[in-house]
Parts: C-alpha cells; sequence; structure tokens
C-alpha cells in the first residue's frame, strides 16, 4: 500500500486492515462522494456490516466526512489532512440533478451564521444542487 495511505492511517488513529485498505483506496480514487451502496457494487463478496463499520471508523476518526445530499443515502468523502470536522472545517457541496454525483466543493467554505442566543448548532450541511461541469 502506498506510503500516503499509511500516513493517512497513523495520522487518524486508524488500524489499517485488509478491508479498510481497500475502501480507502476507493475513496482516494474517486472525485466525488461514494455511497454505502456504491461500495457494496465494488465490492460484491464484502458484508454490508464490515463495509459499513469500516465507514463508520473513518468518520468516527475523522478521515471521512459523511454528506446527506438529499438523496436519501449518505455519501461519505475524504476530509482534507487538516480537518477535524469542527464549523470552520465545513465546506459546500454540490449535487448534480444530472448524473447524481455529489461533489465536495473543499474550496468554498459555508458560510457562518449567527443564531438567535439561546440556539446551539451541532452541525451544518449546505448543498448546492444543479448541473456539474461533466454533464453541461
Amino acid at each position: 500500500m502506498p506510503q500516503d495511505t499509511d500516513n493517512l492511517f497513523n495520522s487518524r488513529n486508524i488500524k489499517p486492515t485488509a478491508m479498510r485498505e481497500l475502501v480507502l483506496r476507493v475513496l482516494t480514487d474517486s472525485n466525488t462522494a461514494i455511497s454505502l451502496s456504491d461500495l457494496e457494487l465494488k465490492f460484491h463478496k464484502a458484508d454490508k456490516v464490515t463495509l459499513y463499520r469500516t465507514l463508520r471508523t473513518f468518520e468516527e476518526n475523522k478521515l471521512i466526512h459523511g454528506i446527506d445530499d438529499g438523496t436519501g443515502a449518505v455519501k461519505y468523502a475524504l476530509c482534507t489532512e487538516s480537518c477535524q470536522c469542527n464549523p470552520q472545517d465545513l465546506h459546500v457541496h454540490f449535487h448534480c440533478t444530472k448524473c447524481q454525483n455529489t461533489y465536495c466543493l473543499n474550496d468554498i467554505p459555508v458560510p457562518s451564521l449567527t443564531l438567535p442566543v439561546q440556539f446551539t448548532p451541532e452541525s451544518i450541511n449546505m448543498v448546492v444542487k444543479g448541473i456539474c461541469a461533466n454533464c453541461r
């Protein structure tokens, strides 16, 4: 396995296993977010529970983040190296209504919000929907 993926596991205190390495390779090679169903199609013989647990481990250790793009299935994408999934790390996502792919727009931060004093945000999700550059 390439050194950079070893570093990704080490930097997030994740013990590498064969399945984790395979899933990380798929996430690394993808330029769009991937759902559990997408992973199941890539790993026909893999147990769905193992894939789910792999994603949960990655998410809990801030290697990936989940995206609710409104399609009914959470999609997952790699976090940037310095990401801790704190509000200042959040970015906009783009969901293409034609090809159904969801992209991380890492260079576009989620706008800051001023909420009433009694309100405490726990998460923010911003998804822009439209036609992506590949479908245009």
